[in-house]
Order: structure tokens, then C-alpha cells, then sequence
């Protein structure tokens, strides 16, 4: 019995390019409708910046998702680098050039009546970092995902960054920076990998069963840190790296004993106390509370 013959029709450049587009057209239209509730006739540049910056996530997160396996399969050391800034910059355009989506997905929005740079043009710079240790910082992360090298970036997921600055009567005022008011599609909120933190408090001393001295630390205060997963793709390879944020915020956020006898503001004392750690990147440290 005679094998039958490979089949020698191969898919012609046009051909496989068209279904790209088509395809990314298909996320983004199903982005702006299940995750924005929206249509072209009545979305905003918001929305389609959402849109678009889910499509390219999406797509990342195959890759992420086979590095994480790639990892442990091999069971590979990972470097972790903890800095307390991050100026990784706007996301969706560093994506795109790294993913090599860069054509495709202009080709997608201006078949779509959209203007990618104008899309590009609207996203937040965010709010994580201020000068050269902030930069260094995303420059290593972004090099070790294009080295291939497993990386986990710790910081602090800032809620008002820095600050914005608008001039009145030529003078600098100083306002809130913030840069999550229109929503943060690439990071990934993990509340299940949340991690209780001790703050303050004072060591004690003991002697344990077998008599040798030991110190114990109590804690003043616990709060809980939630973390924020963004991936960091590494330029035109298959690896993604991963930006972990940890937000602050109390194990108990609102006191209803409190609240029923009244006292609306001491009901939320330990949430407002809690979240004003990862409010703003450098606060004035004049006052005690700065420091």
C-alpha cells in the first residue's frame, strides 16, 4: 500500500499576513466589547487604548505562561532584583516593537478606522520611578529577558507616583500624579500571593527549651502587601520576565463596630494608615510620618 504524498501547498506570505490582521481584529473588537462594554460607535480614545493594549497582552502571556513551565522544568535559579523605583515607560509601543507586532497591529487599527499612534500616544507614563535608579533598574530587566536569563523585578506599585506640575502665574504647583485613573491593563492583580508584613515594634528576649538565648521581634503593626504581575518582554526572543508591584493594605480595612457607633473616620483609620505607604514614591520626609 502506496504512502500518500506530503501535500506541497503552502500558505502564501499575503495569505498568512491577512489572517494575522484579521485575527488581531477579532481581539480587539472582542476586547472593546467583553472587557469595555463598548463598540466603535461608542467607545473613547480610553477604551481603545484598553483594547488594543489587552490584544497585545493576551498574546504575551502565552509566551509568559511557557517560560514560567520552561523553568521549572529545568528547575533554573531566577535573579531577583529589588529597587525601589521602576521607570519602565510606556508599555504598549516598547510591546509591540519587542513582540514584532508593530506593523500588524497598525495595519489591525487603521483597517479598524484607528490611528495606533494616537492609541500609543494616550497611555500613562508610569508612575514608578524618578531618575537614573529608576531607569538602571527597567534597563536590567529588559536586558535580561532579551539574554534569555529567568528575572523577577521587586518594587512598589506606587499609587500617585511622583508628582504632575502645572504652572499658575509662573510658578510650580505640585499635584497628584494619577497615573491609574484610566485602569493599568498589563498588570495582573494576585491576591492569592498576598504576604503579611510586620512593621515597627520591639524585640524580646527568651530562653528556649534547651536553654539558649533567643530574641523574638513583635511587630507594632501587620500590613498586608498584594501583589501586581507585569510581564517584561525580552526584544524579538520567546522569553518574558516578570515585574512584581506589591501594594499596601491593612488585614482589617474597615472597622463596622466603629462605623455603627459613628465613628466613620476611625472605622477606616487602619486602611487609610496602611495605604498611605505605597501612596507616592518619595514623600516629604520633613514630618515624622515623611520618615
Amino acid at each position: 500500500m502506496g504512502k500518500k504524498k506530503p501535500s506541497t501547498k503552502t500558505e502564501s506570505p499575503s495569505t498568512g499576513k491577512t489572517e494575522r490582521i484579521n485575527k488581531l481584529k477579532r481581539a480587539f473588537a472582542y476586547n472593546l466589547f467583553y472587557q469595555q462594554g463598548k463598540t466603535t460607535r461608542t467607545a473613547c480614545m480610553n477604551d481603545y487604548y484598553l483594547a488594543v493594549s489587552r490584544t497585545v497582552r493576551d498574546r504575551m502571556q502565552h509566551l509568559f505562561i511557557n517560560s514560567v513551565e520552561a523553568l521549572l522544568d529545568k528547575e533554573s535559579k531566577v535573579v531577583c532584583y529589588l529597587s525601589a523605583e521602576f521607570l519602565m515607560g510606556p508599555h504598549l509601543a516598547n510591546n509591540l516593537i519587542c513582540l514584532g507586532l508593530y506593523d500588524d497591529v497598525a495595519q489591525a487599527a487603521d483597517e479598524t478606522g484607528l490611528d495606533l499612534q494616537a492609541i500609543i500616544d494616550h497611555e500613562e507614563e508610569p508612575g514608578l520611578g524618578n531618575g537614573g535608579l529608576g531607569r538602571l533598574a527597567a534597563c536590567y530587566l529588559d536586558s535580561l529577558a532579551t539574554l534569555q536569563v529567568p528575572a523577577i523585578g521587586y518594587g512598589i506599585r506606587y499609587e500617585f507616583g511622583m508628582f504632575d506640575q502645572e504652572i499658575e502665574n509662573g510658578w510650580q504647583k505640585e499635584v497628584s500624579d494619577r497615573w491609574l485613573k484610566p485602569g493599568n491593563p498589563w498588570e495582573i492583580r494576585k491576591p492569592d500571593m498576598a504576604c503579611d508584613i510586620g512593621f515597627g515594634g520591639y524585640t524580646k528576649n527568651y530562653t528556649d527549651t534547651e536553654g539558649n538565648l533567643r530574641v523574638s521581634w513583635i511587630p507594632a503593626r501587620i500590613i498586608t502587601g498584594i501583589p501586581y504581575d507585569t510581564p517584561v518582554p525580552g526584544y524579538r526572543v520567546n522569553n518574558i520576565n516578570l515585574l512584581r508591584l506589591w501594594s499596601a493594605q491593612a488585614p482589617r480595612s474597615f472597622d463596622f463596630d466603629d462605623f455603627n457607633e459613628g465613628d466613620y473616620f476611625g472605622a477606616v483609620e487602619e486602611k487609610i494608615a496602611a495605604e498611605n505607604i505605597t501612596k507616592v514614591l518619595y514623600p516629604n520626609d520633613e514630618q515624622f510620618q515623611g520618615k
